[in-house]
């Protein structure tokens, strides 16, 4: 599983392109470099965001057989919610203070609301806390964040755009959706599955976006199953 450049990554990519697309093509890298074929690509929150874009990309869609779409930006909701307007806006600050504005994610109290990860996780703090330690201790990495914010500012409507071309996937697709999702809204999760000629959605209780800190064995469970499950006919396999 690779650690992407989103401000949890320890090592900082200087010069790398941190626009959306250009962490796509990052994993594409990834999936050619191991020469993987077939996968099943999972992505959840902005990952999921990623994944929509590697199935309309031709050379990252030829190593692609199924693909999970967990509680993720989609359409007109990017940068998503509360959390991701508030992070886009503080990406417009110069990398240091960017660094003293997130110090207050050192506090429980902060991480919990809304704006932060209040309503992106119920059960997942001690994970998220993990999560921020390298913009919060690293300059190197508070200035990746910085222009991969600024980049996903450049660019709001690229996943409206990915969505007119989702209909040319015609493999597998779960789409999985937490049923009280307060930051990526449930109707996206029946549109994207909609979309997809081979889409099917399931719905999961008691999560809000981070399906896999929330509910980590439901999600395991469902993605386990829809792997196993033979695909139907059609022309996409």
């Amino acid at each position: 599983m690779p650690t992407l450049p989103f401000g949890a990554h320890r090592l900082p990519v200087p010069g790398a392109d941190l626009s959306l697309p250009g962490i796509a093509r990052l994993v594409i890298e990834f999936l050619e470099r191991l020469d993987l074929r077939d996968v099943t690509l999972a992505g959840v929150d902005t990952g999921g965001a990623l994944v929509q874009l590697i199935m309309t990309d031709g050379a990252g869609a030829a190593r692609v057989g199924r693909v999970v779409l967990a509680s993720c930006d989609a359409f007109d909701n990017f940068p998503p919610g509360l959390t991701g307007k508030t992070l886009v806006a503080a990406g417009k600050l110069p990398p240091p203070l960017f660094g003293l504005f997130m110090q207050q994610m050192r506090a429980r109290a902060v991480r919990r609301l809304p704006i932060a990860f209040g309503w992106l996780t119920k059960h997942g703090d001690a994970a998220t806390a993990r999560w921020m330690r390298p913009v919060l201790t690293q300059p190197e990495i508070r200035r990746d964040t910085v222009r991969m914010l600024r980049a996903a500012a450049a660019d709001t409507s690229i996943m409206l755009a990915a969505a007119q071309r989702l209909p040319t996937f015609d493999r597998p697709a779960l789409v999985a959706w937490a049923r009280d999702d307060r930051v990526m809204p449930p109707e996206h999760g029946r549109r994207l599955a909609g979309l997809l000629p081979q889409g099917r959605l399931t719905e999961v209780d008691d999560s809000y976006t981070l399906i896999p800190l929330d509910q980590p064995a439901r999600f395991a469970q469902i993605v386990r199953e829809f792997i196993a499950a033979p695909p139907p006919p059609g022309p996409g396999r």
